[in-house]
């Protein structure tokens, strides 16, 4: 690779790292194999970038990239680790984390591919086109995938159900998050 397409690289990959790290725990739920997908499919991407300019979005192709190794880092089993009982993180003063918590625990108990498009749709911003470009799948199949997560996601909140104001704009999700 030219030391042009390396800096350029080097520059998407810094600027974006943070989103597509955060992203990839959202449809994961666990930092460390956050990372390790995020790196993994940076590793994928810089493959490819001699040839990024065939690519009609880059972002959305990284996107693409973020989820199917993520959806295919959940079928290895036998690469998960066994949860330890108590947490060493805390959280900051005055930070109220309950909402948060919630919502991620409602997200993990989505089947991948919902949570993958629950988190395109409403936590990267993509929409219906763009999500079913980067899952490579129908517009239909996401929405249906959409309908199924939020209903699912509802009845596992309750009370608190944060998604009724999605619809409208998608930030709620953010801040809770």
């Amino acid at each position: 690779m030219r030391s042009a397409d390396l800096e350029e690289f080097r520059g998407f990959a810094e600027d974006r790292l943070p989103h597509l790290r955060r992203t990839a725990y959202l449809m994961c739920g666990d930092w460390h194999h956050a990372e390790d997908i995020t790196q993994t499919a940076l590793t994928k991407l810089y493959a490819v970038w001699g040839r990024r300019h065939r690519i009609a979005n880059v972002e959305a192709y990284a996107h693409r990239v973020l989820t199917r190794t993520c959806i295919d880092h959940t079928r290895r089993r036998w690469r998960r680790e066994d949860p330890t009982p108590t947490l060493p993180d805390r959280p900051g003063p005055g930070t109220d984390p309950s909402l948060g918590l919630q919502v991620r625990a409602a997200l993990a108990a989505l089947p991948p591919r919902q949570r993958a498009v629950v988190v395109l749709r409403f936590w990267a911003d993509l929409d219906i086109a763009d999500t079913a470009k980067a899952l490579g799948c129908t517009a239909g199949t996401v929405k249906s995938h959409t309908a199924r997560a939020l209903t699912k996601l509802r009845t596992l909140l309750g009370d608190t159900d944060p998604f009724d104001e999605l619809a409208v704009a998608p930030t709620p999700l953010k801040e809770m998050l």
